[in-house]
């Protein structure tokens, strides 16, 4: 059996606290500047959302390099500048290589930007 609190800690851990909440120290946003400078460039951003679009969760190089008029070695490394940021992972099988989104990564993204008042799973004082 899970332990609901041990459950609620990485919810917090993940997506909280918003941008909103509190400031971030240095190293926070040292860190979160690496990964949206991962996500500035279109190539990347569109690479990303192509892989976490995905049915099966994941995405075979193969079926990625098709989409841009770029060469190969050219959408390995944007994916390896993904890969370094933490948004995606991959493996080789065989020939190929393949990629999926870190969930982790994807949430604490959506959390930095969400409304206090719209973060349940959020501790924060109550209002009044």
């Amino acid at each position: 059996m899970s332990n609901p609190k041990a459950s609620l800690d990485v919810i917090e851990r993940v997506c909280c606290p918003p941008l909103s909440a509190a400031a971030l120290d240095g190293a926070e946003a040292a860190e979160l500047a690496a990964v949206f400078k991962a996500l500035a460039d279109p190539v990347r951003l569109r690479l990303l959302s192509m892989i976490a679009s995905m049915p099966a969760g994941e995405a075979c190089v193969c079926d990625l390099t098709g989409a841009f008029a770029l060469t190969a070695p050219t959408i390995s490394h944007h994916l390896k500048v993904l890969r370094q940021a933490g948004l995606i992972e991959g493996e080789r099988r065989g020939t190929w290589v393949y990629y999926w989104p870190v969930p982790e990564a994807l949430t604490r993204l959506a959390g930095l930007f969400a409304l206090p008042s719209l973060t349940p799973a959020c501790a924060r004082p109550a209002s009044g």
